[in-house]
């Protein structure tokens, strides 16, 4: 993506302090401490978010798990078009370790962004989980360089995804996001009551 003029931010979750919890602060909800507001600025600033994650007992992380929450808890910001502040943002995933269950992770995390209002190009995701059992993971350094950088499947998984990715972002911030009738949240809020009609009435 820097290759091609994108700029990158990573974000590890890990060096951060996020509370559990769907609500935007979780601080004003009894939690002594919580970094979602600040991290939030840069997600909500993205045109695309790759979630990255490893694989646990053949789940993504709870790490991640955590992440998919707090992003629910923006659930409710809409856009200046009355849309989930998520439309017209592209999302994509990335998922490592040593046991089976790429495909099945990126399902639900794919899932999770689309149901929030990422739009999911085609291949979107990418991984690399080596051999199974115990082993080094994705970038650790080995006699060769870096494990895993010469797989050539997880290479061209890579590539295309990253393409995709920002074709979608190109064609949604050139389309001006995607278009609000039908789905301006606020326009349904604003809809005159239907009443149901009485038994027998047709």
């Amino acid at each position: 993506m820097e290759k091609n003029n994108a700029q990158v931010e990573h974000i590890h979750l890990l060096d951060h302090q996020l509370a559990f919890g769907v609500q935007p602060d979780m601080t004003e909800h009894g939690c002594d401490r919580d970094d979602w507001p600040q991290l939030w600025q840069t997600i909500s600033a993205a045109e695309i978010l790759v979630v990255g994650t490893p694989i646990w007992l053949g789940e993504e992380s709870s790490l991640c798990c955590l992440l998919i929450g707090r992003l629910y808890s923006m659930s409710g910001l809409l856009n200046d078009k009355g849309q989930s502040i998520f439309y017209g943002k592209t999302g994509g995933a990335i998922v490592t370790g040593n046991e089976d269950g790429i495909k099945h992770c990126a399902m639900t995390i794919l899932y999770a962004l689309q149901h929030l209002g990422y739009t999911v190009p085609p291949q979107a995701d990418c991984g690399w989980i080596g051999e199974a059992g115990p082993g080094p993971s994705f970038g650790d350094e080995s006699d060769t360089g870096p494990v895993g950088f010469d797989n050539e499947f997880t290479r061209r998984n890579t590539t295309i995804m990253t393409w995709n990715l920002l074709h979608m972002a190109r064609m949604l911030k050139d389309a001006g996001g995607l278009p609000s009738h039908g789905n301006d949240r606020e326009a349904w809020n604003r809809r005159k009551p239907v009443r149901s009609p009485q038994p027998g009435i047709s």
